[in-house]
Parts: C-alpha cells; sequence; structure tokens
C-alpha cells in the first residue's frame, strides 16, 4: 500500500505501548481543510494517518509517536488513549457538514491499513474502535454509517453477534455495569448507551435499553461472539 508521508508538527512521547486502533471521520467540508488543520501548529491536534475518499493514505504522525487525536477519552481501563493508540481519520464532512456513506475505495484503504497496523502491534479485535466509543459525552464518529460489518467479516473488528443471543432481563443499571465492564465509560448513562447503539445497532440509536441491546451486549462479554459476519 502507497503511503504518501505528510508531516505534521502536533505529535509528542508515548507513555504507554501501542495496544488500540481508534477510528474518526474528519468531521470537516473537505479533506484539503482537514489536512491542513491536523499540520496547523495552532491547532494542537493530529493523527497517524488520513484516508481520503479516493483511498489515498497520507502517513502525518510516526506509529512511534503519540498523535493528539482522542482528546479526553476512555477505554477498558485506559484513559491516555493517545498513547495506547493509533489513530485513522477518514475524510467524511461528518453530521454537521452532511453526513454521508463511506466510499468503496476509502474503506478498502481503511482496513488494508487497520490490517497492517493490527498485525503489527498484535492489537485484539475488541481494541479497533471508533471516536465515539472512547469518547461517548462528545462524538459520534465514525458514525452510524460506518461498515463495521466488513472488517468484522475480515476479523479486524468484534462482529455484531446475531446468533445463540439470549436476553439477561438486566435493569438499566445493571446494563451500565456490562457495558462498563465491556469497556465503555458510563458517566453519563444515555450517551454510553447511544454509544453502544452507534456502533451495534445502528439502525436505532435512540438511548433507550430494550431485549435486543441486552442481548448484543451479553454476547459481546462472551469469549467469542458469534455474528454473521464473524
Amino acid at each position: 500500500m502507497t503511503i504518501i508521508d505528510t508531516p505534521s508538527p502536533n505529535f509528542d512521547e508515548r507513555t504507554l505501548p501501542i495496544s488500540m486502533i481508534v477510528l474518526h471521520y474528519t468531521g470537516m467540508q473537505d479533506s484539503a481543510s482537514a489536512i491542513a488543520r491536523l499540520c496547523d501548529a495552532e491547532a494542537k491536534v493530529s493523527s497517524h494517518y488520513v484516508v481520503d475518499e479516493d483511498g489515498t493514505v497520507l502517513r502525518l504522525v510516526p506509529e512511534d509517536k503519540r498523535a493528539w487525536h482522542a482528546g479526553r477519552s476512555h477505554w477498558r481501563g485506559t484513559t491516555d488513549i493517545n498513547s495506547a493508540s493509533v489513530g485513522i481519520e477518514i475524510v467524511n464532512p461528518g453530521h454537521e457538514f452532511g453526513y454521508r456513506p463511506f466510499a468503496g475505495p476509502q474503506i478498502d484503504a481503511v482496513i488494508r491499513l487497520v490490517a497492517a497496523i493490527k498485525e503489527r502491534h498484535a492489537i485484539t479485535r475488541g481494541n479497533v474502535v471508533g471516536h465515539s466509543d472512547i469518547a461517548p459525552t462528545r462524538k459520534r464518529d465514525p458514525g452510524e454509517l460506518f461498515p463495521w460489518s466488513k472488517l468484522a467479516k475480515l476479523r479486524l473488528a468484534l462482529p455484531r453477534p446475531t446468533r445463540n443471543l439470549m436476553d439477561p432481563m438486566w435493569t438499566e443499571g445493571g446494563f451500565l455495569l456490562a457495558l462498563e465492564r465491556f469497556g465503555y465509560e458510563v458517566i453519563e448513562p444515555m450517551a454510553a448507551i447511544m454509544a453502544f447503539q452507534r456502533r451495534f445497532r445502528p439502525e436505532l440509536i435512540d438511548g433507550e435499553v430494550d431485549a435486543e441491546c441486552r442481548m448484543i451486549l451479553l454476547a459481546l462479554l462472551l469469549p467469542k461472539p458469534q455474528g454473521d459476519d464473524d
């Protein structure tokens, strides 16, 4: 895969080994604006990679450095997500500027990039996450249109469980405890529930705990969640 070096000054040293991949959308009107901001020293934001809509991959920060893409975030007990992760920005205007499906060549490039990073650092499927997973009170990206199922079919992300589902009949409090055990921060319950839905039940994001949400989460907590994409 051809990668174009486009250095950003916005990075520092890691303090943790790489154990995660975080996927974002750029959320700006075009790729040029997004890349300019990620390379602007005054903006103090960056990512390791940017994937444009035509499949072009730019490297802004070397993987051994800490890019500034996650902000205040949390996943499975880790709070310095920037130190523990590789950040990939995927060009898309996002919810603010006309959110749209991701282009085929773009997703093909994301898949190749994620596969290479995942293998290089022995990252588990459960640690390939979206920005909304690690920052549910602040972020919605890469959003409900991101085709997680395509990554799951290649074992690059967790599948949406669809087989052997059972309803544990948790209360909302029980669901939130299970959600926290899975990895989410649940300080703001509705935000955490919606982030979970956006990732694993994107056709209905209402912040309500129902039987389907309970069944999906229970299956995800099992050693081998089974889904059509698995």
